[in-house]
């Protein structure tokens, strides 16, 4: 892994923020090949599903949307460790998802004025699951769960067909999952193409008997290649993302305590996922730098994709940050804001006090993020790509939308109409104040008498 000395430097903040290793996405180039697929498959449905399907996945499935006794014959077959696993993940995910429904509330200013807030579930939510290199069962729970936990009425999951299966149906598991969870919309389509059919819906007339194929969404949620997260950034506005998702990313915050072998093993994790996944050390002890290292040569070459794991670990996008010491670590881990973050340091608790930027924290040497990724309870949908400084991972939140109520009486109303007047005045928009005004003076657009009629009502 490449190393960046952060040692003897005092950094503006830009500074600090450009010396951070970060993936090139090339999202330009992907919004050329993005914006078409939506384009058709807006305008021809089905059909243009079919098209896709057949050239990026190459088969087309007997139906894209994954019949019902598929799906059921899919948990009947799951292997009973695995459903086991898959069941305690979902235990702990709904009890962590049901404690973060937020309440409504009510505020009274005044006697007959009163404010509330009401949380109010989407009515309708589509859920990419990706395939790719690797199959995620994993974030058909990460996705479900909390939409159900706010209350979503209507829940579709679109996943690429497997490679395995001659019917062009998605990953076994995958569809078992859904099975458990009791989500039974499940569409074989994969890529921007999914993304285009949520945002669009879909019809098909080849199929007159049901010429609806998918209604469309209100919001799409889960990650994806740079192709999904393109056509997800493409169609926002019509729909709610809940972020463009860049490479997966891990940060080890580490001292002289850290144990060299637990953070190699770490960082080659999180470097499985893909080539352009970053992997990053930061640290204040170079002799651990130097430990993790020989761990690394030791480690890389035994695990099963060695290949894809040295690709990221040498990219541009991985390192090994050294500082002076464990507080310029921490600003470089706020100013990196890892989607995962790790911290493995003699007193845990002080440096998360201090950390402002991050997806989820990892908090010692026995909470790796692949806990995070499966049976922690905690949401494996993070803000990637820096974008922790700002935006949060995926939860129950994500699916509700907070509406304001506001009920005044004519008592509240009255004590307040002259001062929203002469606000509304201010700001030279006078039919504001008279929409408040007519309620209680007989002529608010006679503007000489104004006062008066104020006084005489009661308001001044």
């Amino acid at each position: 892994m490449r190393i960046i000395d952060l040692r003897g430097k005092t950094l503006t903040r830009a500074e600090l923020l450009a010396a951070m290793p970060r993936a090139e996405m090339g999202t330009d180039e992907a919004s050329e090949i993005v914006q078409p697929i939506l384009d058709n498959v807006k305008k021809n449905g089905a059909a243009a599903l079919r098209e896709y399907a057949e050239k990026f996945d190459h088969i087309v499935p007997k139906s894209l949307r994954v019949p019902q006794d598929v799906i059921d014959a899919a948990v009947a077959s799951l292997d009973p460790e695995v459903r086991a696993a898959i069941e305690e993940s979902v235990r702990r995910a709904r009890a962590v998802a049901k404690s973060q429904v937020p309440k409504d509330f009510h505020t009274d200013l005044a006697p007959g004025a009163r404010v509330a807030e009401r949380w109010i579930p989407i009515q309708r939510v589509g859920l990419y699951v990706p395939g790719g290199k690797a199959v995620y069962p994993s974030s058909v729970i990460m996705n479900v769960v909390p939409a159900q936990a706010a209350g979503v009425e209507s829940l579709a999951v679109a996943t690429p067909p497997s490679r395995d299966s001659k019917e062009g149906w998605p990953n076994k598991t995958i569809l078992a999952t859904c099975a458990i969870l009791g989500v039974d919309e499940v569409y074989a389509v994969g890529g921007a193409q999914a993304i285009a059919m949520f945002a669009y819906g879909a019809t098909d007339v080849d199929n007159p008997q049901s010429p609806v194929l998918c209604e469309p969404v209100d919001k799409i949620t889960g990650p994806g290649n740079i192709f999904v997260a393109t056509a997800k950034r493409l169609v926002s506005g019509i729909v709610g993302i809940d972020a463009v998702a860049g490479p997966t990313e891990i940060a080890i915050l580490a001292d002289k305590t850290a144990k060299p072998g637990f953070v190699a093993a770490d960082l080659i994790g999180q470097a499985e996922h893909d080539e352009l996944a970053g992997s990053v050390l930061i640290t204040d002890d170079e002799q651990l730098a130097d430990e993790v290292q020989a761990e690394l040569k030791k480690r890389v070459p035994r695990t099963e994709h060695a290949q894809r794991v040295a690709t990221s670990l040498s990219g541009k996008q991985s390192g090994i940050i050294l500082t002076d010491s464990l507080e310029q670590s921490i600003d470089a881990a706020n100013a990196y804001a890892a989607e995962h973050l790790e911290v493995q340091t003699a007193d845990p608790d002080a440096v998360i006090a201090k950390i402002h930027n991050a997806g989820a924290i990892f908090r010692g040497d026995y909470s790796p993020v692949p806990l995070g990724d499966y049976m922690s309870g905690s949401n494996h949908v993070l803000p990637t790509s820096g974008t922790a400084r700002f935006a949060a991972g995926l939860g129950v939140h994500t699916f509700m939308k907070p509406v304001e109520v506001i009920e005044y009486d004519e008592q509240g109303l009255k004590e307040l109409a002259a001062k929203v007047n002469a606000f509304a005045v201010s700001e030279d928009l006078p039919a504001h104040g008279e929409s408040v005004l007519t309620r209680f003076i007989d002529d608010p657009y006679n503007k000489s008498t104004i006062i008066e009629q104020e006084e005489e009502a009661g308001l001044r």
